[in-house]
């Protein structure tokens, strides 16, 4: 404890170095109750592991915090216990010489405490139970052995419970030091090991600590959200704009100018009863689970609120936290799939276009091969040629949807498809054709963009 009778005690010692202050009066009853606060503190010192016992046996009945930790730390607590009564009550009759010593071991019960996950709570109020007791050996003492001094030591009492909560500040101020230096470790060590999963490097030894520390499973299911070209909030900080829906568990990493999200998905759908199943083959199994998969990817991404402009991709469903890498490719793959423009792409929706952004060489090659005849007409002509073929290939070869998208008869439409045809040499009814087609059109437009 800091030395508690300053006002008092200090003006009669006085700094070392300090040079003689004028000689002022001082009452007999200052003097006095120094000298009963003096000679009482120093029985306390003699009688110090009785009043450490008494001290430690009161923790354990009246703080449940210190009640846990005494079952295996007893020895450790009572020197700590021991060591920090003895330093405060030396302070009492030398504070110059042990009042940093006093604060030196309340921080360090407040940094250890900290460490420990012992409540602030628990641990200011053990400081001030051994203030009452210490106090209240004072009082004894003096009443037992000089019962006329006793209403002296009510000068000091004022002082006394100044530095006790003068003590109370110093550790809770250390304690808060500490537990913010733990929570920046273990902030740091889960971005570290958040971005270990996302890059695929993380040990498979590692795997069940690092599950433990995010809150995830090792066996569980998980896809990558990927966010490019979101605003970022002020100074960079906070949670990125991308909302999910209510209750979706997301675990955020920034990576670059880039938002990643680990998404834990719900335990893998239970099978059906063998007997339910006996006559589905052995192949129904995946269908099913690629199916739930795909439907829980969906609802997702039905929820997700996406600002102007963000580009997003939600990659393939993955088992196990050792594929979370995996999975942040093909999300990486689906966001080159999304349009500049911005939205939000599912990779198992748009696996065609991830095909071609996943090799972009050849994509290129196949546009140029199948749409470069077209690239000789005006730029005005070409583009209503493309945009045709395009509405006619979304509208799954009817030219009468396709019409209706263009504002056009579906005769026009069929004229524009037939003119495609003799400039490229494409049969659009052979599906080779079709396939090269539909390819290099998604090339062109995701490359180029």
């Amino acid at each position: 404890m800091p030395q508690v009778v300053r006002s008092r005690v200090g003006a009669l010692y006085g700094p070392p170095s300090a040079a003689p202050l004028p000689h002022r009066v001082r009452s007999l009853a200052d003097r006095e109750a120094v000298a009963v606060l003096h000679r009482a503190a120093r029985v306390l010192l003699d009688a110090l592991p009785e009043l450490t016992d008494r001290l430690v046996e009161a923790l354990r009945e009246q703080e449940p915090a210190y009640r846990a930790a005494l079952e295996t730390e007893s020895a450790q607590i009572w020197q700590e216990v021991h060591h920090s009564l003895r330093h405060n009550v030396a302070s009492l009759i030398r504070p110059r010489e042990f009042r940093e010593a006093a604060h030196r071991t309340s921080r360090w019960i407040g940094e250890t405490r900290a460490e420990q996950g012992v409540p602030l709570d628990a641990v200011t109020h053990a400081f001030r139970m051994g203030g009452a007791m210490v106090w209240q050996g004072l009082v004894d003492d003096t009443a037992r052995r000089h019962p006329e001094d006793t209403r002296l030591l009510v000068h000091v009492a004022a002082d006394v419970w100044n530095f006790v909560d003068e003590h109370c500040g110093v550790v809770a101020d250390a304690y808060r030091q500490a537990e913010r230096r733990l929570s920046w470790r273990r902030e740091n060590r889960q971005r570290l090991m958040t971005a270990a999963l996302l890059d695929g490097t993380a040990r498979i030894a590692d795997l069940p600590d690092a599950a433990a520390m995010l809150g995830l499973s090792v066996q569980g299911r998980y896809a990558v959200l990927v966010v490019a070209g979101a605003p970022r909030t002020p100074h960079g900080t906070g949670r990125p704009p991308p909302v999910l829906a209510d209750a979706t568990p997301a675990l955020w990493h920034a990576v670059g100018e880039l938002e990643l999200a680990i998404l834990p998905l719900g335990a893998a759908r239970a099978a059906v009863e063998p007997e339910a199943r006996c006559d589905e083959g052995a192949g129904a199994r995946p269908a099913a689970a690629g199916a739930a998969s795909g439907g829980e990817l969906a609802a997702l991404a039905e929820g997700l609120t996406v600002p102007p402009g963000a580009r997003v991709g939600i990659g393939s469903v993955v088992d196990g936290l050792a594929r979370v890498g995996d999975a942040r490719r093909l999300a990486e793959t689906a966001l080159r799939a999304c349009p500049a423009s911005g939205g939000t792409v599912l990779l198992d929706e748009h696996l065609p276009a991830a095909l071609v952004v996943s090799s972009p060489g050849l994509g290129t090659a196949l546009a140029d091969r199948v749409l470069g005849p077209l690239d000789r007409l005006d730029p005005a002509d070409r583009d209503v040629l493309i945009e045709t073929l395009t509405a006619w290939l979304d509208s799954d070869g009817s030219a009468q949807r396709a019409g209706a998208r263009l504002y056009c008869h579906r005769n026009t439409v069929l004229n524009r498809l037939r003119r495609f045809e003799q400039l490229t040499g494409r049969c659009l009814n052979r599906p080779s054709d079709a396939v090269e087609v539909s390819l290099a059109l998604a090339a062109r437009r995701l490359l180029t963009d």
